[in-house]
Formats: C-alpha cells, sequence, structure tokens
C-alpha cells in the first residue's frame, strides 16, 4: 500500500537558535520514499543532513528570532502487513546475544532498569523465558499505565511512570524498556509515524513511541501503550531511550505554537496524483533529488522529474 506521511511544525524564537532534528524516515525505510522526504522551511534555511550513532538520520539548521516553519511531505511503499508476531520467539541467554545487542541491555538516562530489578522479577519472574514474557511485561504496562497528555514532560522516567500510573507514549515505551532490560531482555527505544489502518482514531495525529525487543535472533516490535499489532507504522527513529533520539533539540529559547502530523493510507485510485504531486515538490527549492529504485504502476511522473533506473 501507499502512504502519505509528513508533518508541519512552527517555532518561535527569541534570537537565532540552532536546532538539530531526526524527523526523516529512518535508513532502513529510505528505498521505500516515492519523492523527496527532505524537510522544507519558510523562511528558507539551509538543512545540513548527518548521520548518528544509531543510523538515525538528522538534519542542523539555525532557525532566525521569529516565527518558523518546518514541513515535510512525501510517500512511503508498505507492506501492509501488522507487526510481526513469533509466539515461539525465545528469549536467548546473556552469553548467546550479540554484542550489537548488549548495549540495549544495560540502564538509560530515561530507562532504570538497575532501579526496577526487583519490582520486574516479582512481576514477571515466574513467566515462560520467551515472547510471552515481553507480551506480560506489555500487558502489564498497557493494563496499569493511563494515558494522560497531560502528564507529558520531558524529564519524565521509568521509574516516575510507574510511580504516577500515568504518562504518553514514550513514558509506556520506557517503562516495558526498563523491565525488558531488568529480566534480561535487550530492548530498544523506537519512534516515528503511525498509521490508523483497521484502526479507529483517538485524536488529532502526533508521533508515536514504541519499542523494539531482541528474541529468537532478531528484534521485533512491541507498543506497551497500543498492545495490539498495528499497520502502517513509519520508523523515524532507534536509540536506549528518547534521550538518544530526540525529534527535535534546540539550544536556546523557543516555543511551540502549531504542530500538524499525517500518516494515511493512499487510495489506489488516488495513487497516480499523489505520485505526480510529491514529484512536483521534490522539484522546488530545498528539497533535494528523490530516492532511487521507485517503482511505477501506470503512468510515471513527467519525463525529468523521475529517478533514473
Amino acid at each position: 500500500m501507499l502512504l502519505r506521511v509528513g508533518f508541519e511544525i512552527t517555532l518561535e524564537c527569541r534570537q537565532d537558535t540552532p536546532l538539530v532534528v531526526a524527523l526523516y524516515p529512518h535508513l532502513s525505510r529510505s528505498g521505500d520514499v516515492v519523492g523527496s522526504d527532505a524537510i522544507r522551511t519558510s523562511p528558507a534555511l539551509h538543512v545540513s543532513e548527518f548521520q548518528d550513532s544509531f543510523d538515525n538520520r538528522c538534519g542542523r539548521l539555525v532557525l532566525p528570532a521569529g516565527r518558523s516553519t518546518l514541513r515535510s511531505n512525501f510517500l512511503l511503499r508498505d507492506e501492509g502487513r501488522p507487526d510481526a508476531v513469533d509466539r515461539g520467539a525465545r528469549q536467548l541467554g546473556v552469553s548467546e546475544l550479540p554484542n550489537e545487542a548488549m548495549a540495549f541491555l544495560t540502564p538509560s538516562r530515561y530507562c532504570e532498569s538497575d532501579l526496577l530489578t526487583g519490582e520486574a522479577w516479582r512481576l514477571f519472574g515466574n513467566t515462560p523465558a520467551d515472547w510471552g514474557r515481553v507480551q506480560a511485561i506489555c500487558d502489564w504496562v498497557h493494563s496499569n499505565v493511563a494515558f494522560e497528555q497531560r502528564e507529558g514532560r520531558p524529564n519524565r522516567t521509568a521509574l516516575d511512570t510507574l510511580r504516577a500510573g500515568a504518562g504518553v507514549c514514550r513514558d509506556f515505551a520506557h517503562l516495558a524498556i526498563a523491565f525488558c532490560r531488568a529480566m534480561n531482555v535487550p530492548a530498544r527505544y523506537a519512534g516515528g509515524w503511525l498509521g490508523d489502518d483497521g484502526t479507529a482514531t483517538d485524536g488529532p495525529r502526533d508521533f508515536c513511541a514504541w519499542f523494539e525487543a531482541y528474541l529468537g535472533g532478531r528484534w521485533y516490535i512491541f507498543d506497551a501503550r497500543y498492545n495490539a499489532p498495528r499497520i502502517g507504522r513509519v520508523l523515524m527513529v532507534r536509540g536506549r531511550d528518547a534521550a538518544d533520539v530526540a525529534m527535535m533539540t534546540a539550544f536556546g529559547s523557543n516555543r511551540l505554537t502549531g504542530m500538524k502530523v499525517w500518516c494515511d493510507e493512499v487510495p489506489s485510485v488516488e495513487a497516480q496524483p499523489a505520485i505526480a504531486e510529491v514529484f512536483r515538490d521534490a522539484g522546488r527549492p530545498g528539497c533535494r533529488p528523490p530516492g532511487f529504485g521507485i517503482a511505477y504502476a501506470g503512468t510515471a511522473p513527467a519525463e525529468g522529474s523521475r529517478p533514473q533506473p
């Protein structure tokens, strides 16, 4: 299926303010992008892209004093399948884990697994050492933490969420990650866009956080907030927790005055006009050329705007 993905964010600054953003689809999804996923700004600003230590795509820019708007709008091909489930995937012993998974076993800024070890083993010590253990953690967090937007704050940790019994999606993820690590299951934070395909909407669209657990030799997606496989999940960032993958980091005073986020399926009858539209956008100033390997059905966009095979 084809998804229309993007955002529009408006910030107000008192003075020139350096900004680092992680607002691109993850490198693992770059081949699925149709059009350009470049960030366009008003006023027009230079955005310098780089890749961080977790393979997340990031951008640097300097916002001038006053109001600035950042916008991205592109299409993305998706298989249209729900998150993978393998109830037979077993928990590997620590000695069996690959080196790259070890960093996701230890405490981090927002996931104090060392302080939650006793509680984790009390709650989940009798669960099977497989998929069922991580699912039991998700079930518990989903049932014992209430989603409350007003509880969202940038310094809330997993322990804070456990005590408060409330939080936003990143807090659900942090608590589940901390419990997994306390049970010797590698777990990492993830975030991005989440489509509503096959589900009912529950308010204005926003970016979403979930987590991934390492079972049976690979990473699997888990979502303690929604606690069900979803369709149309578009990965943006991965890291140990939200401290590693903040979507926006401003080095100065600023105020968020507007934000719109979208991730919607494009009906098949609208696919060709939508493809033509994003390729027109890709040719505008401030957009990098579209990605490679894009396949078309039916009539392709006008010659000169399509990538070479």
